[in-house]
């Protein structure tokens, strides 16, 4: 079994490549020991809420940043961001949108919803590795945020 405990990154995605390529992108840049890749917003908040298979994860082991793409099958990126923004153990998690929509209706209402952060993924592979990098090293290593301490 994974450990779900000490949790960097939650990334949120449901393309396996896209997932493969951001992870092998942060653990080469040596910027997260811990990732834990989901692929759809229902694994997403049943991950952060304890719930369903991880009900025996120990509360409330935060993540430090939350990469989450906007169009996701079962629950959206969007109903995703609203619930963690809207519960208090959640609220203050970064919450960074990293997406292939550059609709400007997408970044606005995902602003509108809290989020940290709005990123279209850059098609080439280099920049995608760049952005990646810069990703992990802004919010895992420069961004101050809240301490999750266990209730």
């Amino acid at each position: 079994m994974e450990n779900f405990n000490e949790i960097e990154i939650l990334l949120v995605e449901d393309n396996p490549n896209d997932a493969e390529l951001t992870i092998r992108a942060l653990k080469k840049s040596n910027l997260a020991n811990n990732i834990v890749h989901v692929i759809d917003g229902e694994e997403a908040l049943n991950f952060i809420f304890c719930r369903e298979k991880y009900s025996t994860r120990e509360k409330p082991s935060l993540p430090k940043v939350i990469l989450l793409d906007l169009k996701l099958p079962k629950v959206d990126g969007l109903e995703v961001l609203k619930e963690l923004k809207s519960n208090e153990l959640t609220k203050t998690i970064p919450v960074v949108m990293l997406t292939s929509s550059k609709e400007e209706r997408d970044i606005i209402e995902s602003y509108k919803l809290g989020v940290n952060s709005y990123i279209a993924k850059p098609v080439d592979f280099d920049q995608f590795v760049e952005a990646i990098k810069n990703l992990g090293l802004y919010w895992l290593l420069l961004n101050q945020s809240p301490i999750h301490k266990k209730s």
